[in-house]
């Protein structure tokens, strides 16, 4: 079997053989700056360890994993843009260094290269592949819908956040591990139980994204913490608060995310954990992605190979969920 870090050299070295033309410089080189940019690269690499599991010349997945790694970029591009978002991974967003026209074509012309790289997939039903990579398309815009539907609400739910995580983040996840499956062949039953072990991975690593706003060390996290309280944004902590409180508690709670004063962002940030605190939230989130954790390995028990066989993708869902970055 194949190790994570291996995994990762393929990855690099696949996008460093992506081939762009020359010219429009200015449509090809923020793709190539974006993909260039340090990342966990998570997704690619469920594809190549899953198709792993029953092949071993992995990079007949190589093409899909890029597929995936690319559309992920894709999305991320588009996000900076809507968030107006001025750093990704330590350095400037593609519209900050060059402006949003390029980040939205150069954007779209990702999203058509992650469909010519799912093309040239191996795979001997490539249309059940195509339509997995689809749905899943189609599931992340959803996600990202809701996620901007919820900026303006204040009554989001804990349900509907957990639907909106899972259709904007797990979703890919589950396709990445499905993915490499229908390439090397495996059974439906396999590749079903791979998709759910992405899912569930997926939501639990999400729920640890928003622990770790709250709760990480920002030297660490890579980011400030505390920034999804200061943009209000919906996350597991913060739509468990709201069912959890009390009148009044729930009152100060908006009130505090309704706070403005510049200057004042650490006595905010404070108001709100306090309240997180009193609540016990942390407790509570840290519950609800063990929860789906262990279904996203009682899944990848039900995989027909031996054991020793799980242990790379096990050991990689271990260290997403104690990651700390």
């Amino acid at each position: 079997m194949i190790s994570f870090t291996e995994t990762l050299s393929i990855i690099k070295q696949g996008i460093q053989d992506i081939y762009y033309p020359e010219q429009p410089s200015n449509l090809y080189t923020p793709i190539s700056y974006l993909l260039d940019l340090k990342g966990k690269k998570v997704r690619p690499a469920l594809t190549l360890l899953t198709y792993n599991l029953y092949k071993e010349n992995i990079k007949e997945a190589l093409p899909m994993a890029l597929a995936w790694e690319i559309f992920h970029n894709f999305t991320l591009m588009h996000d900076d843009v809507m968030d107006n978002a001025d750093v990704r991974r330590g350095q400037p967003t593609v519209h900050k260094k060059w402006d949003e026209n390029t980040a939205i074509l150069s954007g779209d012309s990702m999203l058509i290269l992650a469909y010519q790289y799912a093309l040239k997939s191996p795979a001997k039903d490539i249309r059940a592949l195509l339509n997995l990579f689809s749905k899943t398309a189609m599931e992340i815009c959803e996600g990202q819908q809701y996620d901007m539907e919820f900026e303006f609400r204040s009554d989001v739910t804990e349900e509907e956040y957990l639907k909106m995580i899972r259709l904007k983040t797990a979703v890919m996840l589950g396709g990445a591990s499905q993915s490499g499956a229908m390439i090397a062949e495996a059974s439906e039953k396999d590749s079903q139980a791979l998709y759910d072990f992405g899912i569930n991975l997926g939501l639990a690593f999400q729920i640890q994204d928003d622990i770790l706003d709250v709760y990480g060390n920002s030297s660490v996290f890579g980011k400030n913490i505390g920034g999804d309280i200061l943009c209000g944004k919906k996350t597991y902590l913060l739509t468990s608060a709201m069912s959890l409180s009390d009148k009044n508690t729930r009152k100060e709670l908006i009130d505090w995310l309704n706070y403005k004063e510049e200057g004042k962002e650490k006595i905010k940030i404070e108001a709100v954990t306090a309240i997180y605190d009193k609540l016990l939230i942390k407790e509570k989130a840290y519950s609800k992605k063990e929860s789906f954790y262990e279904k996203a390995l009682q899944a990848l028990d039900e995989v027909s190979v031996p054991d020793n066989k799980k242990e790379v993708l096990r050991k990689l869902a271990a260290d997403l969920m104690e990651r700390n970055s």
